[in-house]
């Protein structure tokens, strides 16, 4: 009998372990996602799960800070890690014969950091000198500006980072409170992909101590339902930048929406490359704008998407006009035949191409325990795509794309409307 392409196993102390084996392959990715992101923190607390993070790289009960630096690296692998609003999530990339060095380094990581008031004291300098370097990016600031202006003072629109205030304040108890909850088995996925079989893969945990961790409290953390901002315009003055930044944009579909397709067709058709609608007319026919295109991400509970374009201060209105009016004609008309057809090509090699990454697959496995998705084959991903009509787009482009419905940001030294 053929294995599954993917394996699951829920040990008793609620870890949640996936696997999937590509053939060929020599190295193995293996990560873990902590259910406790930017979404689970107080206003007081922003920024704590990202500085969390950093914390628990200065030491464990039997690693330095050096030791963990050099523990994959000198084996040629590599070992990241980073903070999103729902998820914490730590990575390691190793040849199959390291898996269990992978497993006991970021098993110290989310287990057993010492959290010291000392190194917070330090660590609190180094994510004031990354907000820093934030606001000193006008295309990396641009996009807080917009989460707050179309989510509030919901934790969609907190940073992610913190703000130097939140920082500053934050506690070493907070951190531990934090890690107390947070990073316990039940709230905790790991998966693995590459040269890796599924039983080997547990046999590493048990080894490791995976399995061996005290029980606590899994049950979700509760997040408020967020209720986005009507349709407005803002703009952040900023004259010590050359340019002017702009985010249109508005609330895109959660995971698991059936319309995922459709809109991911949509979205690279008009911003994904430089055969996109928005480039073209933006950049190649008008020389408006260096930089457009349309970004996307998906949550569990909603997701945003819009689009980004920068550009001289005396040619930003013109340039925001001319992406509105690629939108507004998308919205009322859809695609041609021809387009679809075209588009259902672009989107399925994307699809594949991506897959072919290790990485990417041991990403998918964890997705369909983060956002509760059934596995699905290529084969199968395929047949979604082709089956995408003209209708589906229709309908997607009007609710999504039409740039009435969606609010405006802008940041530099002058504004738009």
């Amino acid at each position: 009998m053929t294995a599954p392409p993917l394996r699951r196993t829920d040990l008793p102390g609620g870890l949640t372990v996936l696997s999937e084996s590509v053939p060929g392959a020599r190295s193995v990715a293996f990560g873990a996602w902590v259910r406790a992101g930017t979404l689970h923190e107080a206003p007081a607390e922003m920024g704590v799960s990202h500085l969390l993070e950093h914390m628990v790289f200065k030491g464990t009960r039997s690693r330095s800070a050096r030791e963990i630096a050099l523990s994959l690296e000198t084996l040629g692998g590599s070992l990241d890690a980073y903070t999103e609003r729902e998820h914490t999530s730590y990575q390691a990339r190793v040849l199959d014969a390291h898996l269990a060095d992978a497993a006991a380094v970021i098993g110290d990581l989310l287990f057993d950091p010492l959290l010291r008031p000392g190194d917070l004291r330090l660590e609190q300098k180094v994510v004031l000198e990354e907000i820093s370097m934030v606001e000193d990016t006008p295309d990396d600031i641009i996009f807080d500006v917009f989460n707050e202006a179309l989510w509030g003072d919901h934790p969609h629109g907190f940073p992610i980072l913190g703000t130097r205030d939140t920082v500053k304040a934050l506690s070493a108890e907070q951190l531990r409170s934090r890690h107390a909850t947070g990073y316990v088995p039940g709230r905790v996925v790991v998966a693995a992909a590459g040269c890796v079989e599924h039983e080997r893969l547990l046999e590493v945990l048990h080894a490791t101590g995976w399995a061996d961790r005290p029980v606590a409290d899994p049950a979700p953390w509760a997040v408020d339902p967020a209720e986005p901002a009507a349709p407005h315009a803002t703009h952040i003055s900023r004259r010590d930048i050359g340019q002017t930044h702009v985010v249109l944009g508005g609330v895109g579909l959660r995971h698991g929406d059936p319309r995922r397709f459709a809109f991911a067709l949509l979205d690279m058709l008009l911003g994904g490359g430089m055969s996109s609608r928005l480039f073209q007319r933006v950049r190649e026919d008008l020389g408006l704008a260096y930089s457009v295109h349309t970004f996307s991400t998906a949550f569990a509970d909603t997701g945003v998407h819009g689009i980004y374009l920068a550009s001289a201060p005396e040619s930003a209105q013109e340039a925001l006009d001319a992406a509105r009016a690629v939108l507004r004609e998308t919205a009322a008309a859809g695609l041609t035949p021809a387009e679809l057809a075209a588009g259902k090509q672009q989107l399925r090699g994307q699809l594949v191409l991506g897959m072919e990454g290790i990485g990417a697959r041991m990403y998918r496995a964890a997705s369909t325990a983060l956002y509760g998705e059934p596995f699905r084959s290529v084969d199968e991903l395929m047949a979604e795509v082709d089956a995408i009509d003209e209708a589906l787009v229709g309908e997607v482009a009007r609710e999504y794309f039409d740039p009435d419905r969606h609010l405006l940001v802008s940041l530099g030294p002058r504004g738009v409307r």
